[in-house]
């Protein structure tokens, strides 16, 4: 991977906060204009190790979605879903995830990298429920339900839907 393109802008009306955000391919830190270079190279330096931390945190890895999977099991369904293997998938363009019943297996689209935890985690719970209910009932709806957030993280995903101007997924 080649290295990291740094743009650091100063400002004369930044007093005394320092920011960071990615802007495509490079980041860009903001300092105030009177901070010296070697505190600029020091801030610059833990600006990019937040960043980096909280990309991590919100991009979990396959192992962790399969930990999150079974603590989820656990916390709301009575830990009856086992799921064997969670894990992103980049072919999934019209769902959010997917799941084979028969071997224990989830799908998570790479789509939803980044979005809030609680819609994963909704996402992860539907289609744990799917290892237990095949099909959208009474019964699926029911247990869906006893995430505490599945109404509010449908309806992000629908308007985040719509916000791409494509029709309303399910998972």
């Amino acid at each position: 991977m080649p290295p990291e393109t740094v743009e650091v802008r100063r400002s004369s009306r930044r007093r005394r906060t320092v920011s960071a955000y990615r802007d495509g391919d490079k980041t860009i830190v903001l300092l105030p204009a009177w901070l010296s270079g070697e505190d600029a190279d020091e801030w610059v330096s833990r600006m990019l190790d937040r960043l980096a931390a909280k990309e991590r945190r919100r991009r979990p890895t396959d192992e962790v979605l399969l930990e999150r999977a079974r603590e989820l099991s656990a916390k709301y369904l009575d830990g009856r879903p086992e799921p064997v293997s969670v894990r992103w998938v980049d072919n999934q363009q019209h769902r959010w995830g997917s799941c084979t019943p028969e071997n224990g297996t989830i799908r998570i689209s790479t789509r939803l990298k980044g979005l809030p935890e609680w819609v994963i985690n909704y996402v992860i719970i539907h289609e744990l429920v799917h290892l237990l209910v095949p099909s959208h009932g009474a019964k699926f709806w029911a247990l869906v339900e006893q995430y505490p957030k599945a109404e509010r993280a449908r309806g992000f995903l629908e308007g985040f839907s719509a916000a791409a101007h494509t029709a309303p997924e399910e998972c």
